[in-house]
């Protein structure tokens, strides 16, 4: 863990309203300064709080869906399925394409 340690100081130059964005998008995204850059030169994704709520709420939305699709299934295998219930488990598909392709658009490929 030697590598992880903040032991280099790097002196930064901003002009007044460079700083003031700074300080803005890092108190927006529940960082300070220093993390807020950390997080820029990282670029990972997964490390944005947005993207992280996102995804959390795809991941729900998913397990929604399955719960239903699930019930669907279990109602065709006890012989008690009917056309409604096929109907509903194309809704409930295209609603789920819906969402993935919401954070999709919203992340990027």
């Amino acid at each position: 863990m030697a590598g992880r340690q903040h032991s280099v100081d790097k002196l930064l130059r901003l002009t007044p309203d460079e700083a003031k964005q700074l300080t803005e998008k890092a108190e927006n995204a529940g960082l300070t300064e220093t993390a807020y850059l950390r997080l820029l030169i990282s670029q990972k994704p997964n490390d944005y709080p947005e993207i992280r709520k996102l995804l959390k709420e795809l991941i729900n939305e998913v397990n929604r869906v399955g719960v239903n699709i699930n019930q669907i299934t279990f109602s065709h295998n006890a012989e008690l399925y009917s056309k409604e219930d096929k109907e509903k488990l194309v809704a409930y598909m295209r609603k789920l394409n819906l969402e993935v392709k919401k954070v999709v658009d919203m992340i990027g490929n």
